[in-house]
């Protein structure tokens, strides 16, 4: 069974007006001091108005649920405490005229000197997969065969069409905020482990980025443990909504280190159309089409159906496939949370949205 962790990122939003709020010291000191929150659990992160939890290593989708709501509730209360209110919407649907102030370690300070207008536009939130992998050479090879999915997760996942009290027109406002970065977006073929270190050794030999902490591409070997870190994913409003794309991405891998033990072909999306692919799925969502694996554009549907065709018999294996396919046909009968957002500010305005947005973050 391949163990697997989640990420996730959250707003901290005044409750009447749906601006950021800039309380996560005071919210994550609330939170620490409830038996049910461990420290490593609940980090600061780029910007003050937003708090990240890591759940432990997992075996089972069920215990990533019951940590997600673990920890969204304890924050959540927290919150509470201190006048606002935790979001899991991808970006800030509204913005103050002042910048929120940067969360003051020295990593972020310097991302801030090299990049301010960046960081000061960075209220993006995003949800990290991590699924064990044997070795990093295998964890290259899982990198090659899974990009050409990658746009069909952005897809469903979209969760950030709101921006400075606009509709900006995509469904995933947050993949193209966070493409500007010197290196993000879809992440490049290797040759092998080696050809993927010298590349990296020759990203951080010029400067361009200062740690490997930047490589922003929206699936990476992690650093800090066993694993491919699949970070495409919009964070999303419900959390049975992140346990299913934990389902999806572990049986991804899955998927992934059987084909390349069988030598089965790599997929062929050139650069240019991963990037056009992720552009498409950024800016429709599930409302129109996607391109397929091939390159092809299909109903949004159809992609889905060959997705869940694809991972049949890994998320067979892992036991996962009710509970997966289940999430699935409810996201293709309700729309993305980036419909429903939409939705809500359309029938209730800036109210309706705000309680959109802060319940359904912490609803069982």
């Amino acid at each position: 069974m391949i163990t697997i962790g989640v990420e996730e990122e959250y707003l901290l939003l005044d409750p009447d007006t749906c601006l950021p709020v800039p309380l996560s010291d005071q919210v994550r000191a609330a939170a620490g001091l409830g038996p049910v929150v461990e420290d490593a659990e609940v980090q600061p992160e780029l910007l003050q108005a937003q708090v990240e939890i890591a759940t432990p290593v997992c075996t089972g989708l069920d215990e990533v649920g019951g940590h997600l709501l673990r920890l969204r509730h304890a924050l959540g209360a927290a919150a509470e405490l201190n006048g606002c209110r935790i979001a899991a919407c991808a970006a800030a649907p509204y913005r103050a005229v002042a910048p929120v102030p940067v969360t003051p370690s020295a990593r972020y300070l310097a991302l801030h000197s090299q990049a301010p207008q960046l960081v000061d536009e960075q209220l993006i939130n995003g949800m990290h997969v991590h699924a064990a992998v044997p070795d990093q050479e295998m964890g290259v090879a899982v990198l090659n065969r899974i990009g050409v999915w990658l746009p069909v997760l952005v897809a469903m996942s979209a969760n950030s069409p709101l921006w400075d009290g606009n509709d900006t027109g995509f469904a995933s406002w947050r993949t193209v905020v966070f493409d500007r970065w010197p290196v993000s977006g879809p992440p490049p073929r290797f040759a092998s482990l080696v050809d993927h270190e010298e590349r990296v050794r020759s990203l951080l030999d010029a400067g361009v980025v200062t740690d490997t902490g930047q490589l922003y591409w929206q699936a990476r070997l992690s650093d800090r443990y066993p694993t491919v870190e699949v970070r495409c994913a919009d964070v999303q409003l419900r959390a049975d909504s992140a346990v299913m794309f934990a389902g999806i991405v572990r049986a991804l891998v899955a998927s992934s280190m059987r084909d390349e033990k069988a030598g089965a072909p790599l997929p062929g999306f050139t650069p240019e159309m991963a990037q056009a692919a992720n552009w498409h799925a950024a800016r429709h969502g599930l409302s129109g089409t996607l391109l397929d694996p091939a390159g092809q554009p299909r109903r949004a549907g159809d992609v889905l159906c060959m997705l869940l065709d694809h991972l049949t018999p890994a998320l067979d294996e892992a036991g996962d496939t009710r509970q997966v396919t289940a999430l699935m046909h409810r996201l293709l009968r309700e729309g993305t949370s980036a419909d429903r957002q939409r939705r809500a500010l359309r029938q209730g305005g800036r109210r309706a949205l705000v309680e959109l947005i802060t319940t359904e973050t912490t609803a069982t």
